[in-house]
């Protein structure tokens, strides 16, 4: 009977071990291995994986200091995008570079989308400058306690286009049991869609074990920004805040450019409106106007009327003060006469109804005129 069932069970054992074969393979941590240890720059290695999930988006990078400053340590520019296959495996060549950090390095293997993970394979670049570890003097723990702030404003330089510059001020604690001694933090600032840029920044202090303390890290950006801007923190990897910033526009960069567009064109013309007027020839008859006679000054004239009493020369002053036109018309019109000498038609200064007499009474002389 016992052979009986051993045989029966024969054909149902095969199909179950590598349904447990798999199942202990899916428990395992995705891994990274790479074709050879060492290469030198403008090389190739080609880099494998196994126990990533399936259908999943990687990048393969080359860092430094085995990654300890993060991507800010690897060659972003030569890196390589894999998508794994539907049992969690790849096999993608990665190219050589040297990354910005000294070895010891490694190729890192870390996902773009879904749940983070990542795994690292040693590796020499050739040629490539070695350095000891950075010792790690913070043992404690740091965590934010209160939300952060940025303290500053912007100025006249920053209306005209200058960085604007800011304090990022939040207030940390010590979880840790030993004191925390010139923490190294990193401060990013992205904009939009764009991945932020990481700069690291050493505080100068300690923070003993159990707590807290006020920090505060400059914040900067690159001159004319303007926008909505992120302002993240991380300590030991781990993102700790992020702070958002609204920049203003510099709007005197906007003015200069504006008066800039009417000033130099205005300008421009004005100098060649002169320069037209000194060169062109003068033109002929400008000097004199056709038509018109030089006036002449009529000397006032002087003497004695009938009673003996001088003349005033202010009438005479009075008749020039008189308009050009009416004296031009009345000395071309003949006394008494409707028409101009040139045989045009005028009116008359009066009506015949209206013209005075011709007849005169004389006046009679005064006292002790001869």
């Amino acid at each position: 009977m016992l052979a009986a069932l051993a045989l029966a069970l024969l054909p149902v054992l095969p199909p179950v071990l590598p349904a447990a074969a798999h199942a202990a393979s899916a428990g395992d941590p995705p891994s990274a291995a790479v074709s050879r240890k060492e290469a030198g720059a403008g090389g190739s290695i080609t880099v494998t994986g196994r126990g990533w999930r399936p259908h999943a988006l990687l990048t393969l990078l080359i860092c430094g200091q085995n990654m300890i400053g993060g991507t800010n340590s690897c060659a972003n520019g030569d890196g390589r995008a894999v998508t794994t296959d539907d049992r969690g495996a790849f096999s993608r060549p990665l190219p050589v570079a040297e990354p910005p950090r000294p070895c010891p390095c490694v190729v890192h293997v870390a996902t773009v989308t879904g749940p983070e993970a990542a795994a690292d394979a040693a590796f020499k670049v050739a040629g490539h400058p070695v350095a000891p570890l950075p010792q790690d003097v913070s043992a404690g723990r740091l965590a934010v306690l209160a939300q952060p702030r940025l303290i500053g404003s912007g100025g006249l330089l920053t209306w005209f286009g200058a960085p604007p510059q800011r304090e990022l001020a939040f207030t940390v604690g010590n979880l840790g049991s030993t004191p925390t001694k010139d923490p190294i933090f990193q401060v990013g600032t992205s904009h939009g869609v764009f991945a932020p840029k990481w700069e690291d920044q050493q505080w100068r202090g300690t923070v003993p074990a159990g707590r807290r303390t006020e920090v505060r890290l400059p914040v900067e950006l690159a001159a004319g920004a303007h926008g909505d801007y992120l302002v993240s923190l991380k300590y030991g990897g781990r993102l700790l805040v992020e702070q958002p910033w609204e920049v203003g526009r510099p709007w005197g960069v906007t003015l200069f450019w504006v008066l800039l567009c009417v000033v130099v064109p205005t300008v421009v013309f004005r100098i060649g409106m002169a320069v037209v007027d000194r060169v062109r020839p003068p033109r002929p008859g400008a000097a004199a106007r056709p038509g018109r006679a030089p006036r002449r000054p009529r000397p006032g004239r002087t003497g004695r009327d009938r009673h003996g009493d001088q003349r005033d020369d202010r009438r005479g002053d009075r008749r020039d003060d008189r308009p050009k036109g009416r004296q031009k018309d009345r000395r071309d019109m003949g006394p008494g006469t409707g028409a101009a000498p040139d045989g045009t038609a005028a009116l008359p200064w009066f009506t015949p109804d209206t013209a005075p007499s011709t007849t005169a009474t004389e006046r009679p002389p005064s006292k002790g005129s001869a």
